[in-house]
């Protein structure tokens, strides 16, 4: 694996499972030092640790994306063991299990305001941190459920949808705002991917993959390493040319 993020300096948040922890080992693994944030203080010590256990250098913070004092504690960390960052991954997200006529407004405030106020309000505190090392990158995460609803049945989450749906304009406003900081901000949006978000076990079925293979051009399920993958390059000068874009990476889901 190359080392295209030798000596960069990351903030990630939910980098204790999933999605973020596939991410903060492959940013480690290219050279990155990480700071591994997730409200779950436990995960984000077990991805610490699997960092350092393949010669990384990692660091741990607890943060709730919806606590800027928490936020903000982390980013001190960060200047405090390294003297500043470099990117930002924007991975933290929840879901409920909500139709339009189930959904309360906790449940609406809540998937908004870590889905997206979340997303916002960390990019908030970071970019100056990462404008005053020079630059860098941020990559956020979407869905293809910012684009279009991905259900079996009759009913959609959506407060899950509109959460994500406003990813992508606000990847496109933070790209123009902090273009003059020589920072890019780009976003992914992965398809179904096997991590527990969902249900790892509902997604891997049988039954799964059928109603999968209607939308699926690649017939299998993404796995967390694809969206590492292009987490990476997006961050990575490889990308210096890439601003403002939301990537899918779905399988070609969105195709048909």
């Amino acid at each position: 694996m190359t080392r295209r993020h030798e000596n960069k300096r990351a903030f990630i948040t939910g980098g204790g499972s999933g999605i973020g922890r596939e991410t903060a080992l492959r940013l480690a693994e290219e050279g990155a030092r990480m700071l591994v944030t997730d409200v779950n203080a436990a995960g984000a010590d077990e991805t610490v640790e699997l960092i350092r256990e393949r010669g990384g250098t990692a660091a741990s913070a607890v943060v709730d994306v919806r606590e800027r004092d928490q936020v903000r504690a982390a980013t001190d960390l960060a200047r405090a063991e390294w003297g500043g960052l470099d990117l930002l991954v924007n991975n933290a997200g929840v879901v409920t299990n909500h139709s339009f006529e189930t959904l309360t407004e906790d449940a609406w405030d809540f998937v908004l305001d870590i889905n997206l106020k979340g997303q916002w309000l960390v990019s908030q505190e970071v970019a100056p941190v990462i404008a005053e090392s020079g630059g860098g990158a941020i990559v956020n995460l979407s869905t293809v459920e910012a684009l279009v609803v991905v259900t079996s049945g009759t009913t959609a989450q959506p407060h899950y949808n509109a959460s994500k749906g406003g990813v992508p304009m606000l990847t496109k406003a933070l790209a123009v705002e902090l273009a003059p900081k020589n920072i890019r901000v780009n976003c992914v949006a992965p398809g179904p991917i096997a991590t527990d978000f969902f249900d790892y076990e509902g997604v891997t079925s049988p039954e799964a993959m059928e109603f999968m293979k209607q939308r699926l051009l690649v017939q299998r399920v993404g796995q967390p390493g694809d969206i590492a993958a292009a987490v990476s390059w997006l961050l990575s000068d490889e990308a210096s040319w890439i601003d403002g874009i939301q990537l899918p990476v779905d399988g070609g889901w969105l195709t048909r």
